[in-house]
């Protein structure tokens, strides 16, 4: 089937319709795991994204890339930079422990963590790579393995229309840091080098030695 009637076939078959892109909820669910234990706060901010039917029932699928940017947006807005940068490291930590509790086999984890660093870590990108549409939506996810790594995300769902003095995606690079901490190296960090909240062409992040 053309990618034309897969574009129709996503937007529910209606002529003229455009898909809307699409990304796993985790970046919701988790937000919602780490401000659990401060319910009106939690209120407060997904108020404001328009998203607090959540709260109450959470997607259980894939959901519009742009409830996530607004959520994300939501939380800097509500609790400022410095707070929700923190909250935001915090999901993207748990995302990365419920991807290895239940969405990446447990062959394929014993197998990078066994091979010689370089060779998982080529695995781990690859990997990523593959599952980019879970995580990135319409933005387009590229690794470039060499020392260091390098991941980058052109179109970046977290910081979507924002505009800051630092970078913000600390959900990826949170995540990022745990898969490459539990699968490859403990002592791996991820350091977001370039973002697009701050007028940069792409968010890149680097894979550096602890």
């Amino acid at each position: 089937m053309g990618s034309a009637a897969n574009r129709l076939m996503a937007a529910g078959g209606q002529p003229g319709a455009v898909s809307i892109p699409r990304i796993g909820p985790n970046a919701i669910l988790r937000v919602a795991e780490v401000l659990a234990g401060e319910p009106e706060t939690a209120t407060r901010v997904f108020e404001r994204a328009g998203l607090a039917s959540y709260l109450d029932d959470p997607p259980e699928g894939m959901v519009d890339e742009r409830e996530v940017s607004t959520l994300h947006q939501a939380l800097r807005e509500t609790l400022g930079i410095e707070r929700a940068r923190a909250l935001s490291h915090e999901a993207g930590t748990r995302t990365a422990d419920y991807l290895l509790a239940h969405r990446i086999p447990r062959p394929a984890q014993a197998l990078m963590k066994h091979l010689p660093r370089p060779l998982g870590a080529r695995l781990l990108m690859r990997a990523m790579q593959g599952h980019a549409w879970t995580f990135a939506g319409s933005g387009v996810f590229q690794t470039f393995p060499g020392r260091p790594h390098r991941l980058r995300i052109l179109g970046c769902p977290i910081c979507h229309g924002a505009q800051a003095s630092e970078p913000l995606c600390d959900y990826y690079a949170a995540s990022f840091e745990r898969l490459f901490r539990v699968l490859i190296d403990p002592r791996a960090r991820i350091v977001e080098t370039a973002c697009e909240a701050q007028g940069d062409a792409s968010c890149t992040f680097e894979v550096r030695p602890g």
